[in-house]
């Protein structure tokens, strides 16, 4: 006959013998790029994390597709430190394309299972990841015509040149524009986004671009190790800038007066923008939902057509970080996070 402790013991053995169902769930995690500190190639670490969940008014994104952008090297380097802090281990990436896997309670304009691409704020990027998080204002729905990793390339770099040149420079029909860079990222998207504007377009590039710059829609291309673009352009109305120092001290001569500079990479001098009766602009893009919009309205009209010159999977993102930091990179380069799901 068993005694009052011997069933005390077999309870509690009992308790303790709990199946592990019972237990807390373990989170759900994730692999992703983080970045511990500022510094080279050795501080950003393919690990697993855990996996973010959506406030009441953000989207979680199944990640299929991520863009590398020049400002990513830029932010592992500390070159942005004051606008990002020490917010460490800290995920990279500005911008994604995937499927919407969960929604929070405040959104309406996306649901789960919705294919979208986005672009995210400094403060909350990390699109080197199996799944990120986004406002449902930094998103938009991916056109069906694309594929997600032309979608994850037309993020930040579209909205950067359409931010440039229309909603700053306001570029219109029967102007002039002159495109430094424009088989790049920005370049070969804002030589699209002008031609569809209705205006001449001048774009610069190197030797083996010059067939793509006139593939994108350039009017004039200008092969900028054989001749000085102030030899073939004149009376310009809007300069995209993205190569800066030299390139952006001999563009003031080109301008029309009452032209406009917009430079991505450097600030306009104010003494030669006065001495040349013209504006200048220097220009960090943002997230809108507006403009998400109208890039993929262009895309659903093929009008704008990302071009991504080579794709590396997520493990690869160092290779991918070491190409694009030459900024000799034909339109796009994008970190394939899983297989292109099937239409």
């Amino acid at each position: 006959m068993r005694t009052l402790r011997d069933l005390t013991l077999i309870g509690l053995a009992g308790i303790l013998a709990l199946p592990a169902t019972a237990a807390q769930p373990e989170k759900a995690t994730m692999k992703a790029v983080v970045l511990h500190s500022y510094g080279g190639p050795e501080v950003t670490k393919l690990e697993e994390v855990p996996r973010p969940e959506p406030k009441e008014d953000e989207i979680l994104i199944r990640v299929v597709a991520a863009s590398v952008n020049p400002v990513d090297v830029a932010i592992r380097k500390g070159y942005l430190a004051e606008l990002i802090g020490n917010k460490f281990p800290l995920i990279i990436g500005m911008d994604a394309a995937g499927i919407v896997e969960k929604a929070g309670p405040k959104v309406t304009r996306f649901k789960a299972g919705d294919a979208v691409f986005a672009f995210f704020t400094l403060a909350s990027q990390g699109g080197y990841a199996e799944f990120v998080i986004a406002k449902a204002s930094e998103a938009a729905l991916k056109p069906k015509q694309v594929t997600y990793a032309q979608a994850a390339a037309v993020g930040a770099a579209g909205s950067t040149a359409w931010q440039a040149l229309i909603e700053t420079a306001k570029l219109s029909s029967g102007q002039t524009v002159l495109i430094h860079g424009g088989s790049g990222g920005v370049g070969h998207l804002a030589i699209q986004i002008a031609k569809a504007r209705g205006a001449k377009v001048i774009a610069t590039g190197s030797t083996v671009n010059q067939v793509f710059l006139k593939q994108m829609g350039a009017d004039v291309a200008i092969d900028y190790t054989k001749t000085k673009f102030e030899e073939v352009a004149k009376d310009v109305d809007v300069v995209l800038d993205s190569v800066g120092r030299d390139t952006l001290e001999r563009t003031y001569g080109v301008m029309k007066k009452g032209g406009i500079i917009v430079s991505i990479v450097d600030e306009p001098a104010q003494a030669e923008l006065d001495a040349h009766g013209i504006r200048g602009v220097a220009l960090r893009s943002s997230p809108k939902a507006d403009t998400q919009g109208e890039l993929a309205r262009l895309m659903e009209a093929k009008k704008l057509i990302p071009v991504v010159s080579q794709t590396f999977p997520l493990a690869d993102f160092s290779k991918a970080l070491d190409q694009i930091a030459t900024r000799h990179t034909r339109g796009k380069i994008v970190l394939q996070v899983a297989a292109e799901p099937r239409s």
